[in-house]
């Protein structure tokens, strides 16, 4: 038996380590790729992304790859008549079952882990390297482009010489308590201060002008400061997705009384305003205001509410994946893997993503509940469980 058990292990695990360095190297090149030609990152910052994105790689290729490795082993074994051999003798294929579930189980908790480090440590960790380079970054797009855009400024150049941009014309956005100004210089420098988490601009012998309103002349120096994260050009803004898990009972109960107090006091607005008669005041736009900061509210609920289940079942396909892939891989007797892995892949990816999809969205929109993420886990769980008893029984 531990023969058995030991000769399906060491099969299981050579496939899956093997598919899974490859699958994740082309996953991270794809991811830093695709980061560094959005951001426009410089060669020097592209490598830094690369701890930040492992983890989202690795939660995205070990259910694949486990499912390959499982399909691989069980339906070479199978075609070889190696399954039949164990029967003949009077062993059950349960001996040869239950190390690969037992793993694709302690691989499930690890894929959770991932899961939740991902979206916390590895996207704050990916964001916070854009933002401290946005000095490289604004320098790079200014040579290339001319132009340099974020959420709080703008600059267009007519040409960059090595640190000076010469000609620049700088469009400040208006902001909760600043107006729009627009900036136009002889020169000017930018400089990342990264202990006070500003990008200095300094601007020398220009004009100013205040949202068309005032206008004046400067013959020396100004320095305005921008905010990193406003100066640089990613928007993701963090939510519950970007939270660990340890962290969302408590940011939940604190959603909750944020939502009860708008409650609250819409209730009481709205009854005084109907015991005044002023049925009007009821769609008037500071009501209407309030509705939808409440359905916001309640939205961000509904995400701190899902985000839990969404993780644990994300983690948790890895065991379903093997749990439909091993006893298919036997029943089908087929010694070509890739035929196997693609029978068994084709309908989880018909089933389950959608499935898994739908019940995300609906559990973030409200509108069904947050467990409903785990119907697809569900589904693949009954459909294994049929396939595992014909090839217990036959």
């Amino acid at each position: 038996m531990r023969l058995l058990t030991r000769y399906v292990l060491v099969e299981l695990l050579k496939v899956f380590l093997l598919a899974l360095t490859a699958l994740t190297a082309l996953i991270i090149i794809g991811g830093v790729v695709r980061e560094a030609v959005v951001q426009s990152l410089p060669p020097a910052q592209v490598i830094w992304l690369i701890p930040y994105i492992l983890p989202d790689a690795l939660r995205i290729s070990i259910p694949v790859t486990l499912l390959l490795a499982a399909t691989t082993v069980y339906s070479r074994m199978s075609g070889s008549n190696e399954v039949v051999a164990i029967k003949a003798v009077g062993i059950s294929p349960w001996v040869i079952v239950w190390p690969t579930l037992f793993v694709a189980c302690l691989i499930s908790f690890v894929t959770v882990w991932l899961n939740d480090l991902a979206v916390s440590w590895g996207r704050n960790g990916a964001q916070r390297v854009v933002i401290e380079s946005v000095e490289e970054i604004a320098y790079s797009m200014l040579r290339t482009q001319r132009r340099y855009s974020s959420p709080s400024f703008a600059i267009n150049v007519r040409q960059v010489q090595g640190r000076k941009l010469i000609g620049p014309t700088v469009s400040l956005h208006a902001g909760s308590n600043s107006p729009a100004i627009t900036i136009r210089a002889e020169e000017a420098e930018l400089h990342c201060d990264h202990r006070e988490e500003v990008l200095r601009i300094t601007l020398r012998n220009g004009t100013f002008d205040v949202e068309g309103n005032v206008s004046g002349r400067f013959p020396d120096e100004r320095e305005y400061e921008v905010p990193l994260n406003r100066a640089s050009r990613s928007t993701a803004s963090p939510s519950a997705s970007w939270l660990p898990l340890r962290r969302i009972p408590e940011e939940t109960a604190k959603q909750q009384q944020i939502v009860e107090k708008l409650e609250e006091e819409m209730a009481a607005g709205a009854a005084y305003q109907m015991l005044r008669g002023d049925f009007d005041g009821l769609t008037s736009r500071e009501w209407t205001s309030r509705e939808a900061r409440l359905t916001t509210e309640r939205g961000q609920l509904c995400r701190l509410w899902t985000e839990p289940y969404r993780r644990w079942s994300a983690g948790f396909s890895c065991l379903c994946f093997v749990w439909v892939g091993v006893p298919m891989a036997i029943w089908l007797r087929n010694r070509d893997f890739l035929t196997s892995f693609f029978l068994c892949f084709v309908p989880i990816l018909i089933v389950y993503y959608p499935l898994m999809i739908y019940g995300v969205d609906g559990a973030k929109g409200g509108t069904i509940p947050p467990y409903a993420v785990w119907a697809g886990n569900v589904i693949l769980a009954i459909w294994g469980a049929y396939l595992l008893r014909k090839v217990l029984r036959y």
